[in-house]
C-alpha cells in the first residue's frame, strides 16, 4: 500500500531553476586587474574561472583556458597585462529562476561551460557544467525521500530498483 501525496509534498517535480543548482559565492575581479593578480585568486580559491566586472556589472569572464591562449600563448606579461584584455566576450548570462534546462540550452548551443547570474544587472552567482552534474545526485536523494514506506507498487518497482535504489 501507499500514501497518496499532495501537490505540497510533491514540489521537487517543478521545474528546477539556476537558483537550485548555482554557487552564490562567486570571486569576481574589475577589468583592470592584472592577470597576475587574477591568476593568484584563482590559485588561492582553487576555481578555473572569474567573472570580470566593470563598474560593478558583468562585463566577461576569464578562465583558465583564456589564461594559456592569449597570456602564455602570445608570450604576455601577466604582470602588465588587464583582465580586460583577455577575457572572453560577450559573456552569457541567466537569471536565478531561468530554467535550468534553458540554461543548460544555451550553455550547450553557445559552447560555454559556465554562466554567470544575474539579477538586475548584478552577478549573485555561477552555473557551470560541473554544478550540473553534481545536481543530479541530490534530485535522486530527494525522489528516493518520496518514495512511501512499505510495498512500492509494482509497476515502478523495476524503475525503483534499477535507477534509484
Amino acid at each position: 500500500m501507499y500514501e497518496e501525496k499532495t501537490a505540497m509534498d510533491v514540489h521537487i517535480l517543478a521545474p528546477v531553476k539556476v537558483a537550485d543548482v548555482m554557487v552564490s559565492e562567486v570571486i569576481a575581479v574589475e577589468s583592470v586587474v592584472t592577470v597576475r593578480e587574477a591568476v593568484d585568486l584563482m590559485n588561492n580559491y582553487e576555481i578555473g574561472c572569474l567573472v570580470v566586472l566593470t563598474e560593478g556589472r558583468v562585463d566577461g569572464i576569464i578562465t583558465e583556458r583564456d589564461i594559456l591562449k592569449r597570456v602564455i600563448g602570445k608570450r604576455r606579461d601577466a604582470d602588465k597585462t588587464k583582465t580586460k584584455e583577455i577575457m572572453s566576450r560577450p559573456v552569457w548570462v541567466v537569471s536565478a529562476d531561468t530554467e535550468l534546462e534553458t540554461a543548460l540550452q544555451t550553455m550547450l548551443t553557445r559552447k560555454i561551460k559556465k554562466l554567470p547570474v544575474v539579477k538586475e544587472g548584478r552577478l549573485i552567482g555561477i552555473l557551470t557544467l560541473t554544478d550540473i552534474a553534481r545536481f543530479q545526485p541530490k534530485l535522486l536523494r530527494k525522489f528516493k525521500k518520496l518514495l512511501v514506506k512499505g510495498e512500492t507498487p509494482k509497476r515502478i518497482q523495476k524503475v525503483v530498483e534499477r535507477y534509484v535504489s
